[in-house]
């Protein structure tokens, strides 16, 4: 029985190396079987080789729709080394194909093309090269299939010495499903902008940034998980929204009560469970003309989400627990805010909200039964990065490895209960971050920072500027009549910081908000009143590597501290806390979030 003779189908849209190619061919007695600008370009260039239909006996049709879409074609491809394949290869006359070398027009070249329409883009969607190049790849154990130019050279040093490597035909495999995958990509996302209903793909304005277009938040499967009730989502705002979701759902989950965020630029400014507010509080937090507030533990909550740090808040994203009531929607009403998720609104709290802005403010509706994909995938610089979601559970049992003191026995529940407030807000905090908890709420948050103690630093500045606003000097502002609630909240931040101005326009113009102006403070008032700060929490996204964000800590009343473990300085560290009074519980788990 003579030897068979290797076969090649030959079809390519980049056409760079062919003849290079074909050369090696057939210095190896290979036969080329190859169709359209293909074949012509190697016939005109001097080497053998046939047309497709040599082996079809069917003729190019459908104005070249159909060339290799035949058994002839796909049997030779997809038949493997067993008995009962050579017998139906025999039966109909069909010799196995060895090598398929193919590659496939551009679609996203097309598609880039201004005002493009549907008819042009179809006609660019290749059927019988996908279909080509994913039967060689898939049977790539016997067969040698090349989608990439640039493996040519390497394929005909193998073929001189005899054989394709094993270990060639499966990285030769793996750049054939990518180039499938990626033609595939390109095609549902040009019919995905013609087709897909608002449940699967919404336009965005823009990107993070104006010149940064198109923009759109999509679906590879099912639905979205929001509607939008109002607005129109941006590109931050969904950062936003889809952050701070989670961070709600999993407060309620794990403490029992109503939670809310207020985000900005993909890290909250505060979050907060439903507490019962003081009248302090009340005060503080600009929420004590608020209806029904005293028994909406709703409202509660996203007022000490929103007062944790009011200048930061300023234009926040917000994230709801539960369904929005009227106390609440009033509060957002008030606020300078880009727009709120939820998992639904009372009629009377979703009509206040879609007149907010003149009707522009955005409102979402996220579906709480919505559970994400186990693997989370970003590209960055045109690189994939893929890994798996983080799905650690936070809760109070999450602090029960306590380090020290040894005697201290289980933490008191309002401790447990301000740890998770803290633990699960780092958890969707941009790394490093550290951040106080107070009551039930952020009190206190650094985040971003490259450096431990800066981020405490940071963290433990903004916890004393919230304390200080419960000075009675600042409950006792006299405002001018008119003044506004942002100018307030400048006005305090600047009070309350120290940072005052002390001459000119600007002088003025912070003079102008009161009827009587304030005193600054003096460092000693400072610290006799921050010394009344007590049984704060404090919790960080990784170890403590020094000593000095413990003492750091300790100077805005800190009580408990939980972080992983892991530093070569641990030791110090819990000596440190526990000389301060400062119990230190192991959480465990480290939670950067970038």
């Amino acid at each position: 029985m003579a030897e068979h003779q290797r076969i090649a189908i030959v079809s390519v849209y980049d056409k760079t190396g062919l003849l290079d190619l074909a050369k090696g061919l057939v210095q190896n007695n290979v036969r080329i079987l190859a169709s359209g600008g293909t074949s012509k370009m190697i016939r005109e260039s001097g080497f053998p080789v046939e047309d497709i239909s040599a082996i079809t006996k069917a003729p190019e049709m459908l104005g070249g729709r159909v060339k290799t879409l035949h058994p002839a074609v796909h049997a030779g491809i997809l038949a493997r080394e067993l008995a009962s394949d050579e017998k139906d290869l025999a039966e109909q006359n069909i010799e196995k194909v060895d090598y398929v070398i193919c590659n496939l027009y551009p679609f996203k070249d097309t598609v880039a093309k201004i005002n493009v329409t549907v008819p042009e883009a179809v006609e660019e969607i290749d059927i019988g090269g996908v279909t080509l190049i994913r039967a060689a790849a898939k049977n790539h154990t016997r067969v040698t299939i090349l989608s990439d130019p640039r493996d040519y050279p390497e394929f005909l040093k193998e073929l001189d010495a005899g054989e394709i490597k094993e270990s060639s035909r499966k990285l030769f495999a793996l750049k054939a499903f990518e180039h499938t995958a990626d033609y595939d990509a390109a095609i549902s996302e040009f019919f995905r902008k013609q087709y897909a209903t608002d449940k699967q793909y919404i336009p965005l304005r823009y990107g993070a940034n104006p010149h940064q277009k198109p923009a759109s938040a999509y679906v590879k499967e099912g639905d979205i998980p929001f509607k939008v009730l109002g607005g129109a989502p941006g590109y931050i705002n969904l950062l936003d929204a889809l952050n701070a979701w989670p961070l709600v759902k999993e407060l309620k989950k794990s403490l029992g009560k109503p939670a809310a965020a207020s985000f900005k630029h993909v890290s909250p400014a505060g979050a907060a469970i439903g507490e019962p507010l003081t009248a302090e509080e009340r005060k503080v937090y600009m929420v004590d003309d608020i209806a029904g507030i005293e028994t909406s533990a709703l409202a509660q909550a996203y007022a000490r989400a929103r007062g944790a740090d009011r200048m930061s808040s300023f234009g926040d994203m917000i994230a709801l627990s539960d369904i929005v009531d009227l106390p609440t929607a009033s509060i957002i009403s008030k606020e300078v805010s880009d727009g709120v998720i939820a998992p639904g609104y009372e009629p009377e709290a979703l009509e206040i909200l879609k007149k907010k802005k003149g009707g522009k403010y955005l409102v979402l509706q996220m579906d709480p039964e919505f559970e994400p994909s186990k693997t989370e995938t970003r590209t960055v610089y045109g690189v994939n990065l893929s890994q798996g979601r983080n799905d650690v559970v936070i809760s109070p049992d999450s602090f029960k490895n306590v380090i020290t003191p040894k005697t201290g026995g289980p933490l008191p529940e309002s401790a447990q209960r301000d740890l998770t407030v803290a633990t699960i807000a780092l958890k969707y905090t941009q790394s490093n971050s550290v951040c106080y908890a107070a009551r039930g709420q952020v009190i206190g948050l650094g985040a971003g920072q490259q450096s431990r103690i800066h981020c405490t630093r940071l963290a433990g500045d903004k916890a004393d500027n919230w304390w200080l606003r419960f000075h009675p000097r600042v409950l006792g502002i006299k405002w001018r009549k008119g003044t506004k609630r942002p100018d307030k909240s400048n006005a305090i931040d600047l009070l309350v910081s120290g940072q005052l101005p002390k001459s000119g326009a600007e002088r003025e113009q912070f003079e102008a908000f009161f009827d009587e102006v304030p005193a600054a403070f003096t460092e000693e008032e400072k610290t006799e009143w921050l010394s009344q700060l007590t049984d704060v929490v404090i919790s960080s996204d990784a170890f403590f590597p020094f000593t000095d964000n413990v003492y750091r800590a300790a100077r805005s009343g800190v009580k408990y501290m939980a972080a992983p473990g892991g530093s070569q300085n641990d030791v110090p560290v819990f000596e440190t806390a526990e000389k301060l009074g400062i119990t230190f519980v192991e959480q465990g788990i480290r939670l950067f979030h970038h």
